[in-house]
């Protein structure tokens, strides 16, 4: 898939779902699934899986989020613009008298135009609050889940001042239009753009009209069991310890992927051993405690391409991999705390994989959280601590196994 912060460097013509997707949560796949090309389902098949847990987004994924109708939460803000011009728009597509989904007789001409994510960086809130955000699925993991989409390019605006002064009105003419030279635009119905966030979704529709450009507004709905299906409430879940409703929100295991360092190997002398892992600054964290995780082991990988010579992001620890491998998946049990037994002061996340040894350093580990087990605590000896962590192996051991 390709990665690029320049417009001029994006493949044109292009069928757009825009908005922040932190997260890739059901609502989100939602938008998305409008744009896919018919054709390019196929061409996801070397991006690997995350856990044994998730689901496919080209199969088992699509009927899982038909049940659960799109949400669109409200992180978005006002879109940026970029520097440099682009191809003039041809209008060759007419919009659908129905805004809502593109027609079935269109599918052809979709499949003529590269499936594009437009996002921006940095997220928009960050931009004006001037205070880093925590982010459910950093840029890599994002990459790799809309690779598995089938989508085939993520264009991320740059996001500053100037960007975020352009009118509703400029933002679809210098963005969608002339330089992305979109047919197809996908958004949640609650999405908002333009300066001071005045432009909304209708607006969107209206304006591109204007251009023969197809708008499909995604409307909002709950979940099965009422829940709002939003990144916000997926943070409110795991921040809460109710790790169910945000998996359930997310459509698969929230997940932790990151590269395994050295540590201070505590958990050798008391039997056991954990592997330290070392997470992107700007993951979201759940809250402190023990839970039960599945664990995949990736080897191998690449830099994520980018024609454009602004953007220089590299992926060295891999999410994405060169071919496709096999992957190991291992039960374990994860700590998330300052390990305030030992006196401990840094926040690690470590993982102790149950029945397997073997030597993980430098290797990217991608954990999918299956289970809350109990909040962090301090104990009043070492091996108080030992017999809570062999209980914990057996609570998690049930866990894992009721839940396949």
């Amino acid at each position: 898939m390709l990665v690029t912060s320049s417009c001029t460097a994006a493949l044109t013509p292009t069928a757009v779902a825009l908005g922040n997707f932190d997260g890739l949560h059901l609502g989100h796949r939602q938008v998305v699934q409008p744009i896919l090309n018919r054709s390019s389902k196929s061409k996801s098949a070397t991006v690997s899986e995350t856990s044994q847990n998730l689901h496919s987004l080209t199969g088992q994924d699509e009927n899982l989020a038909s049940k659960h109708p799109a949400s669109w939460d409200k992180d978005s803000a006002a879109p940026p613009d970029t520097a440099g011009s682009g191809l003039n728009f041809d209008g060759s597509f007419g919009p659908k008298a129905d805004g809502n989904s593109f027609s079935e007789t269109d599918s052809d001409a979709v499949d003529r135009l590269c499936s594009t994510v437009v996002t921006f960086d940095p997220h928009p809130q960050e931009f004006f609050t001037g205070k880093p955000k925590k982010l459910l699925t950093p840029l890599a993991q994002k990459v790799e889940l809309l690779a598995a989409m089938g989508v085939e390019q993520l264009v991320l605006l740059p996001f500053d001042r100037e960007l975020a002064a352009l009118t509703a009105d400029e933002f679809v003419e210098k963005i969608l239009v002339r330089q992305l030279q979109a047919s197809r635009i996908s958004v949640g119905v609650d999405f908002r753009f333009g300066h001071r966030r005045a432009g909304t979704a209708v607006d969107l529709q209206s304006i591109a009209s204007g251009y023969g450009i197809d708008v499909a507004l995604i409307p909002l709905h709950n979940c099965d069991e009422g829940d709002r299906i939003s990144s916000s409430a997926i943070r409110e879940g795991l921040a809460s310890g109710d790790l169910k409703k945000a998996n359930k929100l997310l459509g698969r295991p929230y997940s932790l992927v990151g590269t395994v360092v050295e540590g201070k190997r505590l958990g050798r002398t008391i039997g056991f051993p954990t592997a330290n892992i070392e997470l992107p600054p700007e993951k979201f964290l759940p809250c402190l405690g023990v839970y039960a995780v599945r664990v995949s082991v990736k080897n191998g990988g690449e830099n994520i391409k980018d024609r454009s010579s602004s953007y220089k992001w590299e992926n060295p620890k891999s999410l994405i991999a060169e071919k496709p491998s096999n992957l190991s998946f291992i039960n374990g049990v994860m700590n998330i705390g300052r390990r305030p037994t030992v006196d401990g002061l840094q926040l690690t996340v470590e993982v102790h994989l149950l029945d397997w040894l073997g030597d993980l350093y430098g290797k990217t580990l991608s954990a999918s959280l299956v289970e809350f087990l109990r909040p962090e605590q301090k104990f009043a000896s070492l091996d108080a601590l030992k017999t809570q962590i062999q209980a914990d192996c057996d609570v998690a051991r049930k866990v894992l196994a009721a839940n396949g």
